[in-house]
């Protein structure tokens, strides 16, 4: 189910809302400009606020899913991870309202999606969760960076 969540989330649902913009709607907008839109909508808006829902409510999916941590003392600080995705992710949706905070949003999420990779990476041995957070982690680091890159 992880698996095919994150698929949905940093894929599937931001190309749809790219190629229904572009294509159905008529949308005259760049490209770039669309794909920053709803990649940053999906993959920082819509999945860090999840996250941070689950995180908040389950955080022992994410201490022994993805981190292999079996230790209930390591729950608070999951839980604090949480709220910082609540914030990120409700940046994220917010920029649909506000077409300002696009850029400033996918920075923020992309430092986050680089540096969680990197903190996988380092982590030693990882487990299946742990590879998909990776290489989705490295994924969506790479996208929204050539995307503010593209807007200075």
């Amino acid at each position: 189910m992880y698996l095919i969540s994150l698929i949905l989330l940093l894929f599937v649902f931001p190309a749809l809302s790219v190629a229904a913009e572009a294509l159905w709607l008529h949308n005259a907008a760049d490209l770039m400009l669309l794909i920053g839109k709803w990649f940053v909508f999906w993959a920082v808006g819509v999945r860090l606020f999840l996250a941070g829902i689950r995180q908040v409510v389950q955080p022992q999916f994410t201490a022994e899913g993805i981190f292999d941590v079996k230790d209930r003392s390591a729950l608070p600080m999951v839980r604090e991870i949480g709220f910082g995705n609540l914030s990120m992710g409700a940046l994220g949706l917010l920029t649909l309202a506000e077409a300002g905070w696009l850029v400033p949003a996918a920075i923020a999420g992309g430092l986050y999606y680089g540096l969680a990779g990197v903190g996988h990476a380092v982590c030693g041995s990882l487990n299946r969760n742990g590879w998909i957070a990776l290489i989705t982690d490295f994924l969506m680091f790479v996208l929204l960076a050539v995307f503010v890159l593209s807007r200075v």
